[in-house]
């Protein structure tokens, strides 16, 4: 029988970058893949900024919750993919990974100004998450990126 890949993205808190990757990746690759997101120091929260400006382009992310990485130390992970340069450092092998990627992109939760300034700042992380995660989800459709898994 085979399984679906499971793709893991990390970032450091688990509250923004990898919670908007998870959900733009499952949205593009539909049911082709298994996708989770974790962090090597997990915030405990889902940023509510995250789960705004996905729900403008029809993603739900409330149903998600912060993670540390280690959780996934016993899976079979074929694909992980950092989205900030603390994770990619803190990064260990997991069982079965066969791809690594690192695709940084910058912390929404750090921006400062006003609310909208801000709310804009998450908008412009997810635009840029959406443009590369929906373009590897292309890929993985095409059949390029990832080989079957037995079970």
């Amino acid at each position: 029988m085979l399984s679906k890949p499971l793709i893991l993205i990390l970032c450091t808190g688990n509250s923004c970058r990898s919670h908007l990757a998870e959900g733009i990746l499952r949205a593009a690759a539909g049911d082709l893949i298994d996708v989770a997101s974790a962090g090597s120091k997990p915030a405990g929260y889902v940023h509510p900024l995250s789960i705004s400006v996905m729900q403008e382009i029809g993603i739900d992310l409330s149903g998600h919750h912060s993670k540390h990485m280690e959780e996934f130390l016993n899976h079979p992970v074929d694909t992980v993919i950092t989205v900030c340069g603390h994770a990619d450092q803190a990064c260990p092998i997991f069982p079965g990974q066969v791809h690594r990627y690192h695709w940084g992109f910058d912390d929404p939760a750090h921006a400062t100004g006003s609310a909208e300034e801000i709310l804009g700042a998450f908008r412009r992380t997810r635009d840029q998450i959406k443009l590369v995660f929906e373009a590897y989800a292309a890929g993985i459709k095409q059949g390029i990126s990832l080989p079957s898994r037995k079970s």
